[in-house]
């Protein structure tokens, strides 16, 4: 073993980094149901779904988010959207107003996509303008999560957009949209964590498929797991049944 590893391993080991998840399982899980083929019927089983699992929240398209809003009413369940998703590309204009939308429609919590360009560029202020446009958007009604798509991010980069997305006044950091090239790992969350201290959450994204899995970010530093596997999560049966295995793209005619 190389020297670096070694005292990797003996810092790990002497002050151990890692936590235990602090509450049930499903309370760490984002429900998530975000393909383009999906229709209301399929929202509503995650739905149902979710509140089974006790989940944290049911994250959809903006187009669903009233309709989960109101099938959550009394159960505690937060309603999560996406915004400038998955590629973060639209102006950042288009992006307050999608989010200013979804908190009318009933959302709790708002998952927007960084301008990742922006921020390889380096154009640092048009990037926390862009977020600083959600958060005001949201205006204290819904929690801001920034995806900044990890996968595509140097560690350099994954630094600077986690200080950016602090300095904006998100509540979160986002590893990831699942569109990308790959999604949540454990480096990159303690990477984050490292960066923003305490002082915001993080959300790990995409990846995340069963119980050993969620326990390993949740001791890298997540506070929220973005899934659409909560049942095997929750139940720890890698082959349990869920509303995902059932949303497969429609077949097309031959």
């Amino acid at each position: 073993m190389e020297k670096n590893g070694i005292i990797e391993q003996v810092r790990e080991e002497v002050f151990p980094s890692g936590k235990a998840a602090e509450k049930p399982l499903g309370k760490y899980c984002d429900h998530t149901v975000l393909r383009a083929y999906t229709t209301r019927e399929t929202v509503k089983q995650f739905c149902e779904e979710a509140v089974r699992c006790g989940a944290a929240s049911v994250c959809v398209n903006p187009v669903h988010v009233a309709y989960v809003h109101e099938l959550l009413r009394g159960t505690g369940l937060y309603t999560c959207t996406v915004i400038g998703f998955p590629l973060g590309a639209n102006r950042s204009c288009v992006k307050a107003m999608e989010a200013a939308l979804a908190v009318e429609d009933g959302a709790d919590e708002v998952d927007m996509v960084m301008n990742i360009g922006a921020l390889r560029e380096k154009d640092y202020e048009l990037v926390r303008r862009d977020i600083a446009g959600v958060v005001a958007a949201a205006a204290g009604r819904a929690k801001v999560k920034v995806i900044i798509e990890t996968c595509y991010l140097t560690d350099r980069e994954i630094v600077a957009a986690s200080l950016l997305c602090q300095q904006a006044g998100a509540d979160y950091v986002k590893t990831s949209t699942g569109f990308g090239t790959d999604g949540a790992r454990e480096r990159d969350v303690r990477l984050i964590r490292q960066t923003v201290g305490d002082t915001m959450k993080i959300k790990a994204s995409t990846n995340i498929n069963t119980r050993e899995d969620a326990e390993r970010m949740i001791a890298a530093g997540a506070d929220r797991l973005g899934t659409s596997r909560t049942p095997q999560i929750v139940t720890g049966d890698a082959k349990a049944h869920s509303a995902s295995m059932d949303n497969q793209p429609p077949k097309q005619d031959c």
